[in-house]
């Protein structure tokens, strides 16, 4: 019978970290946190379940700590969660039977439910959220190139059929903080790319790609059908196009602003 490592990295998640951690606390054999020198509660709260925490520093690529906790895991298997995700009974139970009795698969796909202005969303390209968490240990990596990046697997993915539940926007306050940082990593990107900024470039970053973005996702995917949730997410979504580019904008022609980062905290 295998053993199951469950994995997390942390940096300051003390509202999230012990409903995450006693979701797989009887599924887990190994719990292992790197935590990002949280300044919050969120390493005295995950020693209640684990004395395997590991302190290094908050770094910007947030997928390194992952990986480093993936690497420090001893289990034959490995479940990478993030501190606002949920393990439901009916997913522990069925991770737990791939885990005893083994599996042709070197990994899987779970689906995941995301939760925003108090529902969960089905529509509007949001479920079923595929992402890989569950890999037998030396099968899976992050490259750690990508905020939102899959990991890289060395074999056979299969599919899990149970939910996991998504926290990531318990209110749109929380929301917009993440939009804020993901925007920005968006206009780095596009400062990478040297994007001009000319006409067409602002034409296309503030008028077409946002309207594309809405119609694929509100209509061809039938966001409607989550109601106000579904509308407004399909439009702060494509709102991402615009707000990345007047950053990059900002940042090309703002002698005053040194790092698009600097507003994070």
């Amino acid at each position: 019978m295998g053993k199951l490592s469950v994995v997390l990295a942390t940096f300051n998640e003390e509202k999230n970290i012990g409903d995450c951690l006693g979701s797989v606390r009887q599924l887990a054999d190994e719990i292992v946190v790197v935590d990002g020198s949280s300044t919050d509660k969120t390493v005295p709260l995950a020693r209640k379940y684990t004395q395997k925490i590991i302190i290094t520093s908050n770094k910007p690529m947030f997928h390194i700590n992952k990986q480093m906790a993936v690497d420090e895991a001893t289990g034959s298997w490995i479940l990478q969660l993030d501190a606002d995700e949920r393990v439901s009974k009916e997913l522990a139970a069925e991770i737990l039977e791939v885990v005893r009795k083994g599996s042709d698969y070197d990994a899987f796909w779970i689906p995941r439910k995301n939760l925003f202005l108090g529902k969960f969303l089905a529509k509007g390209g949001q479920y079923p959220d595929p992402i890989i968490r569950l890999f037998k240990k030396g099968k899976a990596h992050f490259p750690c190139k990508t905020v939102h990046e899959q990991m890289e697997v060395e074999g056979r993915v299969g599919w899990l059929k149970n939910d996991l539940v998504h926290l990531a926007d318990p209110s749109f306050s929380r929301y917009l903080l993440r939009f804020n940082r993901y925007t920005t990593e968006l206009a780095t990107d596009l400062e990478k790319e040297n994007l001009g900024t000319n006409l067409l470039a602002a034409l296309n970053y503030l008028l077409i790609k946002p309207s594309f973005w809405f119609l694929l996702t509100f209509i061809r995917h039938k966001g409607f059908m989550d109601g106000f949730p579904g509308f407004v997410f399909s439009f702060f979504s494509s709102l991402r196009f615009p707000v990345a580019y007047i950053k990059y904008w900002e940042k090309k022609h703002n002698k005053y602003l040194d790092d698009l980062t600097s507003d994070w905290q």
